[in-house]
């Protein structure tokens, strides 16, 4: 829990954990836990497996703002250990994302596998790079022999990171994911059909 509990625990979060019967079990984790700031082994391994996420920012009003982001396996990149990053892909041209982290740099960021059950959330402080200003940084972002068109880069220093419980994660399989666990099976039956057609001619 560490330095992910130190900002999103809030005197109000607190307030109500203690009415609710769970504040003194989160003090615990709190005072044992080491800093979760630093991106290790199980992290990058995660990201790397993802193919999507979910990042919130929050507008000049207060509203947050929550868009999704998909791409290839391994869309977000680890830069270091401290920092991950992704390219932005041209799409519906709203902007709010990119407006909003001009007047406020924090985002929340939730990774989901699925099939697993299994879920990291990261909060972090974002910067938007461009080919004009960091043609280098960007390029380290631009997934290879992905077709679409970038338009700039996202680059998080990681804050606080909380690997969450599974509860209620609802397992979900992407066509890449269920065409892994069926080859078995149509391979199977595959070997089946040539088989039957051998005995057929045969028996012609």
């Amino acid at each position: 829990m560490g330095r992910f509990g130190a900002i999103a625990f809030t005197p109000p979060v607190k307030a109500m954990q203690a009415r609710m019967g769970s504040r003194a079990a989160y003090a615990r984790m709190e005072a044992g836990a080491p800093s979760r700031d630093t991106l290790g082994d199980d992290e990058r391994e995660f990201l790397a497996a993802r193919d999507s996420f979910y990042m919130a920012t929050v507008g000049e009003g207060g509203w947050p703002y929550i868009q999704h982001r998909g791409g290839p396996k391994g869309i977000v990149r680890v830069l270091g250990p401290h920092t991950i990053g992704f390219a932005d892909f041209r799409g519906n041209r709203q902007f709010v994302s990119v407006g909003n982290l001009a007047t406020d740099d924090r985002v929340a960021l939730i990774f989901v596998d699925y099939p697993n059950r299994t879920r990291l959330k990261v909060l972090a402080r974002a910067r938007v790079v461009t080919a004009a200003d960091d043609a280098e940084t960007l390029g380290k972002l631009a997934p290879p022999d992905y077709p679409a068109s970038i338009e700039r880069g996202f680059v998080l220093e990681v804050e606080g990171l909380d690997w969450n419980c599974p509860q209620h994660i609802l397992p979900r399989y992407t066509e890449d994911e269920i065409a892994a666990a069926t080859r078995p099976l149509r391979d199977r039956l595959a070997a089946l059909e040539a088989e039957n057609a051998a005995l057929r001619a045969r028996s012609l």
